[in-house]
């Protein structure tokens, strides 16, 4: 990336063309401490603010606003990162919010969970998590193809921007508190990754981790639809 000097281990490698994939970066183990190694790997990125929300305190000089503002930024193909920044100006906090996020982003399992499905397609998750955040607490499970996201606003948006299609989401507590269920999203999200699943059972639900080549399903699509012209 021209005019960025990396100051990490991991930095360096991505800006040397060492490191081209964010599932090899991952493999390194090293921490992702700079929102430009997110930048060169995922070139096209999307993001969105979640919430602005401004806080006035009263001193001995006046009045002071501080904002505090909640975005998601993922690449609508099971990357997402959920961030938080507080500042005087809403643009740079914006900004900086937005940086946090990056730094912050997971690696989301996608799969087809659902009992009434069963398409072996990644349009859902592959099993129900569940996530906290303060008082708020939510729990995804997997939907059949064409339900949708049936989750809150905020819920939806991170789902939408980690490509998740489809989904049942139950939320609890105070959830007009954004942070909090922007948060408890993110967590249950988090978690499809870290829960243990065989080879079979990952083969049985079409599991994969973070980015999906969709010319893999267009081609098993392809094969179906020959497949019944034979039959006929």
């Amino acid at each position: 990336m021209n005019g960025w000097e990396p100051k990490t281990r991991l930095g360096r490698m991505v800006n040397r063309g060492e490191i081209t994939t964010m599932e090899d970066a991952l493999a390194t183990r090293y921490p992702i401490r700079e929102p430009e190694i997110v930048d060169a790997l995922f070139p096209e990125l999307e993001d969105e603010v979640l919430d602005v929300n401004m806080v006035q305190r009263m001193t001995d000089s006046g009045r002071r606003v501080k904002f505090t503002v909640t975005t998601v930024v993922g690449n609508k193909n099971g990357y997402v990162g959920v961030g938080t920044s507080k500042g005087k100006e809403v643009g740079p906090t914006i900004r900086k919010s937005i940086d946090n996020a990056k730094l912050n982003m997971v690696r989301v399992r996608r799969g087809c969970g659902s009992w009434e499905c069963g398409c072996t397609a990644p349009h859902t998750i592959p099993f129900e998590v569940t996530g906290k955040s303060g008082s708020v607490s939510i729990t995804l499970k997997p939907a059949p193809r064409g339900i949708g996201l049936a989750a809150g606003d905020t819920a939806k948006s991170i789902l939408e921007v980690a490509g998740v299609e489809d989904i049942w989401g139950f939320s609890s507590g105070h959830t007009r508190t954004t942070i909090n269920y922007a948060k408890a999203t993110f967590d249950a999200l988090r978690k499809t990754s870290l829960m243990k699943v065989s080879q079979d059972k990952a083969e049985e639900l079409g599991i994969v981790d973070g980015i999906h080549t969709k010319h893999m399903q267009d081609e098993s699509e392809d094969k179906i639809d020959l497949d019944e012209g034979d039959d006929e």
